[in-house]
C-alpha cells in the first residue's frame, strides 16, 4: 500500500469532516461506500457510477435511524463529494486499500469523529438545557460554537434559532394581529371569484375583511452558499441573517433570491456598514427594511431574560430556543443497531487510523 497516497486520501477525507455541519453527511456517504466495497464488493471504487446514487441511499438508511433526518440539500450539492477538491474516485480506491487492509480501520474512524462532534455539540448545547432565564446568556452559546473548530460550521443555525425564539416569543406576547381586506370599490371582482377569495384568502362577499394571529416562519434548510431566505413573517417582512462577511457578489445574489421587498438583516456590528454600503452600490437598499446587529440580540435577550416582562417572557423563549434546537441538533444516545452490528470498537485502528 503507498503509504504517500494512503496519507493524501486521509487528507482529503479530514478537510471533507473539518468542512462538515454537526451531522457529517458526506463523511457517512463515504464510510457507506467503504463498508459496501468492504462487505459486498458491490462496487468498483474506481468507477464512480457505481456508487454514486446508491451511496446516496446507504447514507440516508444510516442517517435516518441515527439523526432522525435525512439529507435534503440538491443532487448537485450532493454529488460535489466527489469533486476533484473532495473525495473523487483516485482517492476513494486508497482508501478502500487501507479499509480492507485494517477490517474496517477507516470506516471506524469516520464514525468515531462523528461521535467525538456529537460529544462536542452535547457540551455546547447544555449551556442552554441548564440555564434559566436568570443564568442564561446568548454570548455564551454563540461562543461554545466559534471556539469548538467542529462546530464552528453549524453555528448559523444557532443564530438562526436564537434569533427565532425571540421574534416568535415576542411577536405572541404583543398579541400582533394581521388583518386582510377587500375594498368594497371591489365587491364585484370579489363577486366574480368568490370561490379563489374563499380557498386563498379566506374571504367572501359577505366576510370582506380577515384577521389572524401574526407568526415567523423558519424556513429550516440554508443551502451551501449561505444565501436565500431564513424566516419569513405572515405580515411581510423576510428575514436572512448574516454572521459571515459579505462581498457584493453575496450580497447581490441574497437579495435578488428573495422575493419580498421588506428585508430585515441580522449580522454582526463590525458588518453592518459594509452591508449597508454594498446593498447600496447593488441599488437594492431600498428593500432592506432594518439592520439589526448582534449587539440588539444581546441586548433585547437581557430585557426578555431579565427585565420588567421577564416572568411573562423569559420561560417561554428559553422553551422556544429549547424546542429548535432539540429539532435541529437531534441527540445521539447511541449507535443505530445496525452500525453496532458491525462493531467497530474491536477493530484495531492502526498508523493513521486513530
Amino acid at each position: 500500500m503507498n503509504t504517500d497516497k494512503t496519507s493524501q486520501a486521509k487528507t482529503a477525507l479530514d478537510n471533507i469532516i473539518k468542512k462538515s455541519r454537526v451531522h457529517l453527511y458526506k463523511p457517512i456517504q463515504i464510510a457507506e461506500i467503504l463498508y459496501h466495497d468492504r462487505v459486498f464488493h458491490d462496487i468498483d471504487l474506481a468507477d464512480l457510477e457505481t456508487y454514486r446514487n446508491k451511496s446516496k441511499k446507504w447514507r440516508n438508511d444510516i442517517s435516518l435511524p441515527l439523526l432522525g433526518r435525512v439529507c435534503t440539500s440538491s443532487a448537485r450539492f450532493q454529488d460535489d463529494v466527489f469533486n476533484e477538491n473532495a473525495m473523487p474516485p483516485r482517492l476513494l480506491v486508497e482508501l478502500g486499500k487501507a479499509n480492507r487492509k485494517t477490517n474496517g480501520a477507516v470506516e471506524a474512524y469516520i464514525y468515531s469523529q462523528f461521535a467525538g462532534r456529537h460529544d462536542q455539540l452535547a457540551n455546547a448545547l447544555a449551556i442552554c438545557e441548564n440555564a434559566d432565564k436568570e443564568t442564561f446568556k446568548i454570548e455564551d452559546l454563540l461562543n461554545a460554537f466559534w471556539q469548538e473548530s467542529g462546530l464552528k460550521r453549524s453555528i448559523d443555525k444557532v443564530y438562526e434559532i436564537i434569533v427565532y425564539a425571540l421574534f416568535s416569543t415576542l411577536v405572541a406576547a404583543l398579541e400582533l394581529k394581521v388583518e386582510v381586506s377587500v375594498s368594497a370599490a371591489v365587491k364585484d371582482i370579489l363577486q366574480d371569484f368568490q370561490d379563489f377569495a374563499k380557498m386563498v384568502m379566506c374571504l367572501d362577499v359577505n366576510n370582506t375583511t380577515a384577521t389572524s394571529d401574526a407568526k415567523i416562519y423558519r424556513v429550516g434548510v440554508t443551502n451551501a452558499a449561505d444565501r436565500g431566505l431564513d424566516m419569513y413573517s405572515n405580515w411581510g417582512p423576510a428575514i436572512q441573517i448574516k454572521h459571515l462577511t459579505l462581498d457584493v457578489e453575496l450580497a447581490q445574489s441574497i437579495v435578488e433570491g428573495i422575493s419580498s421587498d421588506r428585508i430585515v438583516i441580522i449580522c454582526k456590528e463590525a458588518e453592518q456598514d459594509v452591508i449597508v454600503s454594498l446593498l447600496t452600490q447593488i441599488g437594492w437598499k431600498s428593500r432592506i427594511q432594518s439592520v439589526i446587529t448582534e449587539q440588539n440580540l444581546i441586548e433585547w435577550y437581557e430585557r426578555a431574560l431579565r427585565g420588567k416582562y421577564a416572568d411573562l417572557l423569559g420561560d417561554d423563549l428559553l422553551q422556544t430556543m429549547s424546542l429548535e434546537i432539540a429539532k435541529e441538533f437531534p441527540s445521539i444516545d447511541k449507535l443505530p443497531q445496525g452500525l453496532q452490528q458491525r462493531n467497530y470498537s474491536a477493530i484495531e485502528n492502526k498508523d493513521i487510523w486513530i
